[in-house]
């Protein structure tokens, strides 16, 4: 895996372990590789990777079955959402603003751009 500068490897490798759960590859209630598996699979040190478990854990989005291994909690889906939401509303949408400001974007012009983007999706 390659890994950004600007964030920890363990939040990045908790963010992708987001990412496989919202793309369906770890169902709701479904096993997830272990901690060793992971950390072999993204090639870092199994400690690395215990700091991703522990995080997500803490956040409700995955549970450990003592014994048996980690397992995606009910709702983890939609609780991503809502985390992913929360947080692009708090530290990426106010420099967005600052950047339509400073280059004169006006938001009808932005929403017509949206627009556009949503109807290309549709036709795909």
């Amino acid at each position: 895996m390659n890994f950004k500068d600007n964030k920890g490897i363990y939040q990045q490798i908790a963010d992708r372990i987001c990412d496989e759960i919202l793309l369906g590859q770890y169902p709701e209630e479904g096993r997830i590789p272990s901690v060793r598996e992971y950390a072999a699979l993204v090639e870092v040190n199994a400690n690395t990777t215990m700091r991703s478990y522990d995080q997500l854990q803490s956040q409700g989005i995955i549970y450990n079955k003592r014994g048996i291994g980690y397992f995606v909690s009910p709702g983890a889906h939609r609780q991503i959402l809502e985390l992913r939401r929360q947080q692009f509303l708090k530290e990426e949408l106010p420099s967005f603003f600052h950047q339509l400001r400073t280059l004169g974007i006006s938001f009808d012009e932005l929403g017509d751009m949206y627009q556009t983007y949503l109807d290309n999706i549709k036709n795909k």
